[in-house]
């Protein structure tokens, strides 16, 4: 179904960093003989991961970041000291081969694994999902994701929502299964990309790769991938980016408090702050690597953790499917019940209705939250404990929550955002990474890219 033969290639910078990422033999061994300076904005997982790289092999680095923590986009929250929670990335999805998979395994970190087979769906009633149901349900899905693969193989790209208006068209507005439509492209897509059905690409939403194997997550939270990369770094926190002087010698990256001095300059900064431009790069960055930014879409997903006294919902489920009567409102949760003996419950708000609750105050998401998990099990469920929730698109240092394949933007994008420009300037984030974007085995890959990159300038 996917449009992508031309991605089925050996990479678009070599084979080096991905052999350096999956196995200690593609490693460069011993130190550079001319060292310099580099300074690698950001401290998320591709910054560090870049960082790393370099120093190891005798290069002088320092990583400038704006938080006081490190991270990025990976923040395990330690609120609740019994169960630290993951309210940025969470899984490894598919760990056969991925290398954060051998990351956590070179720190010996435990994990747990979420399977989908683990699943149950509730109709907008409340009522359990029938054999008759899952049966009528498959036919929708099947029917939609027909439409998507026609759409692919026209010669003009559309939106998602305009690729399955067929399938639509033939629905009372009004019908059961409409909602069952909008949970469909919510819940598998949506949710997967993190952006709107009106704004997906029909013909390169899905152009990205995957590994095989389980999706895991850790039981310290993502952070013991973060804080084992940035072991012997020199980090500064607190660092504010204002502008970035290339194209000279040395390069000058300027923050609210000082300015850093280098050689190479590594840019991870998230898609949604390249797009708002709060960071000035002087000169300004070329006009095709600035149509790419603004063609990309920089997508969310909000999360609010449930904590209860004890579980009232099934305990040998990990996956919790709701038919919501308002497009995308509560339509998944998980359940850490059964793999972490915690009776939290995670909700998750994509695309649309995850910037739009972002608006609401604590206690009017969880009040939302809850009344749908009361149409589920009963008004008589208990109320939570506590409560902790995301709000990405309105970090000022992420702007969202991962980057997607939006209408208009095609994955060559993504290889123009990654290009360095003059052995200067160098890029890595998950959004340029055209295979593996919004993930973190694609973040890490990025930062590896770019220090390989720079290596060979």
């Amino acid at each position: 179904m996917k449009r992508r033969n031309f991605l089925n290639r050996v990479g678009a910078f070599g084979l080096g960093y991905w052999a350096s990422a999956c196995g200690s033999s593609g490693l460069r061994t011993g130190t550079v003989s001319n060292p310099k300076r580099v300074i690698v904005v950001g401290a998320g997982l591709a910054g560090l991961a870049a960082a790393q790289e370099l120093q190891r092999l005798g290069h002088e680095v320092v990583v400038v970041e704006a938080r006081d923590r490190i991270g990025g986009r990976v923040w395990t929250s330690h609120q609740w000291p019994d169960a630290p929670l993951d309210l940025g990335a969470t899984w490894i999805h598919g760990t056969e081969g991925n290398p954060i998979t051998e990351l956590a395994d070179a720190i010996q970190a435990r994990r747990w694994v979420t399977d989908y087979d683990q699943a149950i769906t509730y109709n907008t009633d409340g009522s359990p999902f029938s054999g008759e149901d899952e049966e009528d349900l498959d036919q929708l899905r099947e029917a939609l994701f027909e439409a998507i693969a026609i759409a692919q193989d026209g010669e003009v790209d559309t939106s998602i929502f305009q690729a399955t208006e067929s399938v639509r068209q033939t629905l009372d507005p009004s019908s059961q299964a409409r909602q069952w439509i909008n949970f469909v492209l919510n819940s598998e897509l949506e949710q997967e990309y993190a952006g709107s059905v009106a704004q997906l690409s029909a013909h390169w939403y899905d152009s990205d790769e995957g590994f095989d194997g389980d999706d895991a997550l850790f039981e310290q939270g993502f952070g013991v991938i973060t804080e084992s990369l940035a072991e012997g770094l020199s980090i500064e926190l607190g660092q504010v980016v204002r502008e970035i002087r290339w194209n000279q010698s040395p390069l000058r990256v300027i923050t609210q408090q000082t300015e850093f001095l280098a050689d190479h300059v590594v840019v991870t900064l998230p898609l949604g702050v390249l797009q708002s431009q709060r960071v000035r790069f002087t000169p300004a960055l070329p006009s095709d690597k600035q149509q790419a930014i603004a063609r990309l879409g920089m997508g969310v997903l909000n999360k609010c953790y449930l904590r209860f006294e004890a579980a009232f919902w099934p305990t040998d489920v990990d996956w919790l499917e709701y038919i919501s009567a308002n497009h995308g409102e509560w339509a998944e949760w998980v359940s850490f019940q059964r793999v972490a003996n915690q009776p939290i419950l995670l909700g998750f708000n994509a695309a649309d209705q995850g910037r739009q609750i972002e608006a609401w105050s604590d206690q009017a998401i969880v009040a939302s939250a809850m009344e749908t998990l009361k149409t589920i099990f009963g008004v008589d469920i208990p109320d939570p404990m506590d409560a902790q929730m995301t709000r990405w698109a309105s970090d000022p240092f992420a702007l969202g929550s991962y980057s997607y394949n939006a209408l208009g933007s095609t994955p060559q994008d993504r290889e123009i955002l990654a290009a360095p420009l003059g052995n200067q300037l160098f890029f890595a984030g998950e959004a340029t990474e055209p295979d593996y974007f919004g993930t973190t085995h694609g973040a890490y890959l990025s930062g590896l890219r770019a220090a390989e990159e720079i290596l060979s300038a």
